[in-house]
């Protein structure tokens, strides 16, 4: 047991501080992992061979953590945090390391869906972990260094993806396994201070296996449609089929069991519900924007694959200024609706923006438009989860935080399928109409070579892309950009749902204040955000609860 002040553990500056550190370096590894292999496929496919399952190498990775996501929060609320934790990133760590050792396509396809397993549970169970000891109106402030976390990493992935596909592809994997380690230490050492108060259950593995499996064949359906498989194939229709009948077994699983995995009765709260759908919306606009802003850098522009992340920091800078200030603001303040609202409208207005780009814009101006979408991530990206976790009572918080960081990675998922159709529907249009034109402009020889090709060019290859002549390439850059102007109107409208959802939430008070008493107090971070009508504890309150605390973690090491 801790010391505890109105019910939170009382953790101690450098104790906050290593928890913090540990959690955070866990969810960099997984965060970091969803993007640092694109850039080093086809280095991995050109040894390892296996070009048919290019894609399954980053699909079994987003599959295993998406599917996973939910049943680490109520594992986390019936078993406690710390076992599950470490069980998450020690299959996080055994996956990165087999991965490593990989010989062929299928191990690493297999060995990548093992690291996804672990990474579902490495998002989730850092919010909920730092919700045990920081109440919601202190949580604000750290939740946004967890914004800042995945903004490095969407940039980052690219950038050490890229650097090691040019020295040995293996160490993409292997970076991970001190990283994680050092995480465990630091996380199975400070999570012990933190009391758990088991109690008798039950576990619903009926309705786990019918999410798995359903969100399985969602996500397979929206990752192979259009791509592998046409979307009216038997094959696609008979996967969304499944999924909606398994997404309906476990709708009436959970409606009958004592110990759901995702409580039914947490949609009755308003501010549940809304935040829920606005984290969807808001993940199918983060992801469209995260995926394909690149490619114009890429095809247009003319940047490699790791300088286009590099081109992407502007984004980036946005996202981790903005979550830092929107967590403290929020401490503040004591309320996070206007919070999302704010940045719902910076959303609408970066991807407009974002539909004057032409193909000789500056990248200046690029810049500028991605410094807006970041500023508007940063303002939506923790603010929703921090509101589904004050909406539930402590009993439901692993639950509750784990479905707000799924229904946003569905979200994701759903805004690559229907982008990725939009633009490649646009797309075929515009190079039926201009590349005829183009090729008919270039001499003899040249015309026959790109005439037979030119039709079936594939915007995944811009390097062959950039290699054509002149008005060939041109005209794919003139159609790709008026393609993306299609694609980012639609997230900008998509990005609309958003306002008018959180303008819908509930404009509730944050509860409590700090770990250091739900009326207030100095934050070990720096920074106070006095509650409302309570009183700042004492100096000598302070010193007697974390006196109290020393001596009872002396006893339990």
């Amino acid at each position: 047991m801790t010391a505890q002040t109105h019910g939170q553990p009382v953790l101690q500056a450098r104790q906050l501080r290593l928890l913090m550190f540990g959690l955070m370096t866990g969810m960099l590894l997984a965060a970091l992992d969803q993007t640092i292999v694109g850039t080093a496929l086809p280095t991995i496919v050109g040894e390892l061979g296996g070009i048919d399952h290019y894609s399954w190498v980053v699909t079994a990775y987003l599959l295993a953590s998406t599917a996973s996501t939910p049943l680490y929060g109520k594992m986390a609320d019936l078993y406690g945090r710390r076992p599950v934790f470490l069980f998450s990133i020690g299959t996080f760590l055994l996956g990165s390391l087999l991965a490593g050792l990989s010989q062929d396509m299928t191990q690493l396809i297999v060995t990548r869906g093992v690291q996804g397993i672990g990474a579902g549970g490495l998002m989730t169970l850092a919010f909920t972990i730092i919700s045990d000891v920081v109440s919601p109106r202190e949580r604000g402030r750290y939740q946004g260094l967890f914004g800042a976390v995945f903004g490095v990493s969407s940039v980052a992935g690219p950038l050490v993806g890229g650097y090691f596909a040019e020295t040995n592809w293996r160490w993409i994997f292997y970076l991970n396994v001190p990283l994680a380690l050092l995480a465990i230490v630091v996380c199975y050492h400070v999570l012990r201070l933190i009391p758990f108060e088991r109690r008798e259950h039950t576990v619903d593995w009926l309705g786990a296996a019918l999410l798995v499996a359903g969100v399985s064949a969602l996500l397979l359906a929206l990752s192979w449609g259009g791509n592998s498989y046409a979307w009216g194939s038997a094959t696609i229709v008979g996967l969304f089929v499944a999924g909606a009948v398994l997404g309906v077994a476990f709708v009436l699983q959970e409606a009958r069991v004592g110990e759901p995995i995702l409580p039914l009765g947490l949609f009755r709260s308003a501010t549940f519900a809304l935040a829920n759908s606005a984290g969807f919306v808001l993940g199918l606009v983060m992801f469209g924007s995260i995926i394909f802003i690149p490619l114009y850098l890429q095809i247009v522009k003319g940047a490699s694959p790791t300088r286009s992340g590099l081109l992407m920091l502007p984004m980036m800078a946005g996202i981790i200024v903005t979550s830092i200030v929107t967590g403290r603001a929020m401490s503040r303040i004591g309320r996070y609706k206007w919070f999302p609202v704010a940045g719902s409208v910076v959303l609408v207005a970066g991807m407009l923006l974002f539909t004057r780009l032409q193909v000789d814009s500056s990248l200046w101006a690029a810049f500028g438009y991605m410094v807006v979408i970041g500023v508007g991530l940063g303002l939506c990206m923790q603010s929703l989860i921090l509101g589904v976790q004050n909406a539930v009572d402590v009993r439901n918080l692993g639950a509750a935080t784990s479905s707000a960081t799924f229904f946003r990675s569905l979200g994701g998922s759903f805004g690559v399928a229907i982008l990725g159709a939009v633009l490649s529907s646009r797309l075929a249009g515009g190079l039926a109409d201009r590349l005829p034109g183009a090729i008919a402009q270039l001499p003899p020889e040249q015309r026959a070579a790109v005439a037979g090709s030119g039709t079936n060019i594939s915007i995944n290859d811009p390097a062959t892309i950039l290699a054509l002549p002149g008005p060939v390439r041109a005209a794919i850059q003139a159609s790709f950009v008026d393609a993306l102007h299609l694609v980012f109107l639609t997230t900008g409208l998509i990005a609309l749902l958003a306002v008018l959802v959180t303008l819908a939430l509930p404009n509730d008070q944050l509860r409590g204040a700090g770990p250091q008493g739900a009326t207030g107090g100095t934050d070990p971070l720096g920074g106070r955000a006095p509650a409302p009508g309570g009183k700042p504890l004492t100096r000598e309150s302070r010193e007697e609860a974390a006196a109290d605390l020393n001596a009872k973690s002396q006893t339990m090491l």
